[in-house]
């Protein structure tokens, strides 16, 4: 038997042991929700409810493992008889049962990301649409719009004029894909990812037998990180929860930070009123932070008006307040964190207990650059290093050829982004120019068109036209004037529209790289320091032996999006580009709700920090021969700074003094 009361906090205690019925469970922070779930698992197991009338949804097959591993440890091999997995997971469970209801057969394949875009791909073929239009959506893009209406349970027509004006003039062609792409999946015994939930709500709602057999069988239903369920599981929830009325959710309104993805976090706010006689339970006691980052967050996201009140109390006594530093631009402020990591590091910090997390991937160019300076090394948890993506080392390779116009693999490179030259015609057409004596002369020449097929023509043509205006912007020797030129019409930006769904996200991240450029002093600069970022080898490591000198704890430095660092946790923190346009993200304001959910990743980053954190403000966006821009701190610091009435008693101490000079080192 399970000494319940020992093993458990109070707040858990109360939880774990409530009567059965609608249980809401706002769990902080760092509180052990986990710990939670998993023993309220084994109290209905001991209390003799049979295991495989428990339904435990989770969002990560990793959650599902880590929880019915724990139970099983707790109460035995009865645990194994759990309904216990990803929302996703269970509906294919059940829907393997019920296919033929759904006009499947059983036996039916689950298309990965490439196959379902490949399936998109082939739809538009088939409806007859011409993408001959720069502007028609790619299939990419569309299945991204298809899935986001599933998800929203929101038409289709709705989505694409509100969310996607561009694609207004295609909205009918649009929903012919769509329709030819959901007839497809039925006559090839397919089913998407999407599927798996919107099926598995339809078979519910549509056949009431089904839907009465797994009411009745689902006793007990718990559910983990509640606030990220879309409509559609929240409806599953319902239905499944409408015999028993058993089902406690968990989750924390406060962290409900992926509405991109479909999350709607008025589940968690209507709950109450969707489950009548529900209970309302709170966890609080925060076993990672110490008490000055919890006043902090605390402070923070008592300005989000839609929320469960709830105030994070430290189990851990002491701590240092967190510190504010504001700093004269992006480069000071990776020069002020380098400097600190390497400070943390002599006094015995690992490596990879230091985080830095930022909103958007190119908020962390400059503090990348001089990691490699240092030779610090660092992974980049949300994704491949700034640096290294497509987009940037297609811009690095137009640049390259400014610079230097024998340039072969940045020939290559850009040649092959254009239509009908691949690699070998690429190869063809580079022969040709090295055998003469300039290369960015030749490239016009009548004889570069010798021997090349009608396909391939087209795509030359509009090469050389951008090539002209790139040469023409080089002469300035400012590469942030290049490089906007290559993004107007017709241009690399016009590439990238074609090429990517995300392109306006890779469009942004170009326009920093072109603001971050102008603090250069020639092209030939910027392209020396870039060159340090793109020749990277994680196997290697990037600290040799002599700079280490035995005394730098191991592992890497991380660097996260506050979206991908959800869930984790390091001893030391740094939030940079804490400026209004960054945190929050401009874009991000103008969407319905969109200031609440930019504070609730402004509370998510705070509280991923056990012992120290840092916010980090850029005061200026740098440009040649002077400031360009001013940036104000976030309007999340401003908020932290009115709330208190002395500056003694500020949530944060404010950093001055800082010596603005890099750290002695390969830089």
């Amino acid at each position: 038997m399970i000494d319940f009361s020992k093993e458990l906090n109070e707040e858990q205690y109360r939880v774990v042991t409530a009567e059965p019925g609608p249980l809401l469970v706002i769990a902080g922070a760092g509180s052990g929700k986990t710990r939670t779930l998993t023993y309220r698992v084994a109290w209905l197991l001991e209390k003799g409810v049979p295991p495989d009338s428990i339904l435990l949804a989770t969002f990560t097959n990793k959650a599902a493992r880590s929880m019915l591993s724990r139970v099983e440890g707790l109460v035995g091999e009865q645990a194994r008889e759990v309904w216990g997995g990803t929302f996703h997971s269970l509906g294919n469970r059940i829907l393997r049962r019920h296919a033929r209801r759904m006009g499947y057969e059983s036996n039916y394949s689950i298309l990965d990301r490439d196959d379902a875009q490949q399936l998109v791909a082939s739809s538009i073929v088939e409806a007859g649409i011409t993408t001959k239009s720069d502007r028609f959506p790619k299939a990419a893009q569309l299945l991204d719009i298809i899935s986001l209406a599933a998800n929203t349970s929101i038409p289709l027509e709705k989505v694409l004029l509100e969310r996607f004006p561009s694609t207004a003039p295609f909205v009918t062609d649009i929903l012919k894909v769509a329709f030819r792409y959901r007839l497809r999946k039925q006559e090839l015994n397919v089913m998407d990812f999407d599927d798996l939930l919107l099926k598995w709500y339809d078979l519910l709602a549509e056949h009431d037998d089904i839907r009465e057999e797994y009411a009745e069988k689902f006793q007990h239903i718990l559910v983990d990180e509640y606030q990220d369920t879309n409509i559609i599981q929240a409806k599953i929830l319902d239905i499944l929860s409408s015999r028993h009325g058993n089902i406690m959710v968990v989750g924390d309104d406060s962290q409900s930070i992926y509405s991109f993805r479909g999350a709607d976090y008025r589940n968690i706010l209507s709950f109450p009123k969707r489950y009548a006689g529900s209970r309302i339970f709170k966890l609080e006691t925060n076993y990672r932070s110490t008490p000055p980052i919890l006043n902090l967050a605390n402070l923070s996201i008592i300005n989000n008006q839609r929320q469960y009140e709830k105030q994070l109390r430290a189990v851990r006594s002491g701590g240092v307040r967190p510190v504010y530093a504001p700093l004269v631009d992006a480069s000071h402020q990776a020069d002020f964190v380098v400097r600190r990591i390497l400070e943390l590091a002599d006094e015995g910090v690992p490596l990879d207990e230091i985080a830095v997390l930022y909103r958007a991937h190119h908020h962390a160019m400059e503090l990348q650059m001089e990691l490699v300076r240092q030779d610090i090394p660092f992974v980049v948890r949300s994704g491949i290093r700034f640096f290294e993506q497509a987009h940037i080392k297609d811009m690095n390779a137009y640049l390259r050829l400014a610079a230097n116009p024998c340039d072969e693999l940045a020939w290559r490179r850009v040649l092959g982004l254009y239509g009908g030259i691949g690699k070998a015609r690429a190869g063809a057409i580079w022969e040709k120019l090295a055998a003469g004596t300039d290369p960015r002369r030749h490239i016009f020449s009548e004889e570069i068109e010798v021997g090349l097929s009608k396909t391939a023509l087209p795509g030359l043509r509009v090469l050389r036209s951008n090539l002209k205006r790139l040469f023409e912007a080089a002469s300035g020797d400012d590469p942030g004037r290049t490089i906007e030129t290559m993004l107007t019409e017709g241009g690399y930006g016009t590439i990238m529209r074609d090429r990517y769904d995300n392109f306006q996200s890779r469009e942004e991240d170009l326009r920093q790289l072109a603001e971050f450029s102008r603090r250069f002093e020639s092209l030939h600069d910027f392209l020396t320091d870039l060159a340090l970022m793109t020749n990277l080898d994680d196997d290697k490591g990037m600290f040799p032996e002599d700079r280490r000198n035995g005394w730098i704890p191991g592992g890497k430095v991380v660097l996260s999006t506050i979206h991908q660092a959800k869930g984790l946790e390091w001893s030391v923190v740094f939030m940079i580009r804490c400026s209004e346009g960054c945190l929050p993200l401009s874009r991000a304001l103008r969407e319905p709700g969109g200031e609440d959910e930019e504070r609730r990743l402004f509370y998510v980053a705070a509280t991923r920090a056990k012992d120290r954190l840092y916010l980090c403000h850029a005061v200026n966006e740098g440009g040649r021969g002077g400031w360009s821009r001013s940036c104000a701190p976030s309007r999340f610091i401003n908020e932290l700074a009115y709330s208190c009435p002395s500056p003694g008693e500020l949530p944060f101490e404010q950093w001055d003094g800082y010596p603005y000079h890099r750290v002695p080192g390969k830089g």
